[in-house]
């Protein structure tokens, strides 16, 4: 009913009001001159073309109202409940260019361009300041970039991932809640950031320029800037800092960190002399590795590596003379402490885990009280 009910009202000639496409209440209800669109759901594109200025063109909007209020900007797409609902309300017809999938999805979006956001509710403030500079942001996952306005070239993956971000750029957060509260201040200072990982980096809010791999990995980042953190829940136990290389350290928390630490690429990095045991040397003038004859030690002649031989499968273990029984127990003891050592390990990430999943409650609190409030749309 309604639907396309002034397509072509201009009366052009020759048309161009063509190859469009409506199906539902009031579908592209005031589109005039431009083509190639399709609306599926009741005022889906609304507005479209409103202007007369025949430049809405090859857009796809499926729900109800969505991409209700699109005035002259193309090439988008909106598929959900209010999806892209505001954009381009401004009439300015550059928040081009755009895909959100899921309900409410870029419900706000005035005139940022370029932008992904699949998920509910997934950067549902972006651009409401109408400034036009949120763009290139890319979220997935319910509430992701939820609280972005003018943010720009974001990455979020992950259920709330980057909620909090205002106005930070240039983040990347892949995992469940990962960069949850960044720039939740809104003084746009966290900024560079890259976490993997779910509640990688989640307490950070103006830190910036770290790098975190690992689930919970610095989470005891708030303000610190220049980190590079790797492995599960590197950083637990370190304060807030700046400048730092954690690389499964004790900060992890499970009371021993790693236990070994193998590095390739130093053998052959000559400096200048050598011998099959070294120490490793690290020029200061660009902090390259390398390895040097230790103090104790003579110079052997250097032994010959060639390039890997390709693994075959490995074949059966030989049999072990009886005499290495000995040798077999005191690993077996060995053994046993490792695994009473890992035992109390467990209990400390359990306790690690239980605090982190206190937090993640909160933000969900978070979302409940933001929440929209249901919208009726004045049929006309």
């Amino acid at each position: 009913t309604d639907a396309l009910i002034f397509n072509d009202f201009t009366s052009t000639s020759p048309s161009t009001a063509n190859d469009n496409t409506a199906v539902g209440f009031q579908a592209l209800f005031n589109n005039l001159d431009a083509a190639d669109n399709t609306a599926v759901g009741s005022t889906a594109l609304f507005n479209n073309d409103s202007s007369g200025a025949g430049i809405g063109n090859e857009n796809t909007a499926v729900g109800f109202a969505a991409m209700f209020n699109n005035t002259d900007a193309e090439s988008n797409t909106a598929i959900g409940f209010d999806a892209m609902f505001s954009n381009d309300y401004t009439g300015n017809g550059v928040a081009a260019n755009n895909t959100a999938l899921g309900a409410e999805a870029l419900i706000n979006n005035g005139d940022a361009h370029d932008i992904t956001a699949i998920g509910y509710d997934a950067l549902f403030f972006n651009d409401s300041s109408t400034n036009g500079i949120a763009n290139f942001n890319n979220a997935v996952g319910s509430f992701a970039l939820f609280l972005n306005v003018d943010g720009f070239s974001n990455n979020a993956v992950g259920e709330s991932a980057l909620f909090s971000n205002q106005i930070a750029a240039a983040n990347t957060a892949i995992g469940d809640v990962a960069l949850a509260f960044n720039d939740s201040d809104g003084l746009g200072l966290g900024n560079n950031n890259t976490a993997v990982g779910a509640t990688t980096l989640f307490f950070n809010v103006d830190g910036s320029e770290n790098t975190a791999v690992g689930t919970g990995a610095g989470i005891n980042l708030v303000a610190g800037f220049n980190n590079t953190y790797v492995g599960d829940f590197v950083g637990t136990l370190a304060p807030d800092e700046s400048n730092t290389i954690r690389i499964g350290d004790l900060s992890n928390g499970n009371g021993a960190g790693s236990l070994a630490c193998y590095i390739g690429g130093i053998f052959f990095n000559f400096q200048p002399v050598g011998g099959s045991v070294v120490e490793v040397t690290l020029d200061l003038a660009n902090d390259k590795l390398g390895w040097d004859i230790g103090p104790n030690q003579s110079a052997p002649s250097v032994p010959s590596r060639g390039a890997p031989a390709r693994r075959s499968a490995p074949g059966a273990p030989a049999q072990r003379p009886t005499q290495h029984q000995a040798m077999l127990n005191d690993k077996v003891d060995k053994l046993q402490a490792v695994v009473q050592l890992q035992q109390k390990q467990i209990v400390t990430l359990t306790a690690q885990l239980k605090e982190q999943a206190a937090q993640i409650q909160k933000v969900s609190a978070q979302v409940e009280m933001i929440k929209p409030a249901p919208r009726v749309v004045e049929n006309r």
